[in-house]
């Protein structure tokens, strides 16, 4: 069985800066995209970033664009998340997925899910 870890989150001021990371554990699996989500508290869970695993094309939420970074990691088999300049609307779970279609930022598409991580920011 596939299961990915996050790893990472935590508590920052506005401004500040966090990176998530996300390892895959168990056995052996292929995967087309690696991708962000996160979900606020009484909001549906939302499309943040995705990587392409070959590729390495990247895609982002309008919301995060230009401060949030997605990367691969090859010696760990690993994605991360680099958010910089942080801001309170960014509070909430973060999941890690990973899927072997082609749809980056389509939650359904996913076959497999972290269990989340919790990013809080402060104002």
């Amino acid at each position: 069985q596939v299961q990915l870890v996050e790893s990472g989150g935590g508590l920052v001021q506005a401004g500040g800066s966090l990176r998530l990371s996300c390892a895959p554990s168990g056995r052996a699996f292929s995967t087309n995209i690696m991708g962000w989500f996160r979900q606020a508290p009484g909001k549906e869970r939302e499309f943040v970033a995705a990587i392409m695993w070959i590729a390495r094309s990247t895609y982002y939420a309008d919301s995060v664009k230009g401060r949030f970074t997605i990367s691969r990691d090859n010696a760990k088999n690993a994605v991360a998340l680099q958010m910089n300049t942080l801001k309170p609307e960014d509070t909430a779970v973060y999941y890690c997925a990973a899927s072997t279609r082609l749809s980056p930022s389509r939650a359904s598409t996913y076959e497999y899910w972290g269990q989340g991580t919790q990013v809080t920011v402060s104002s």
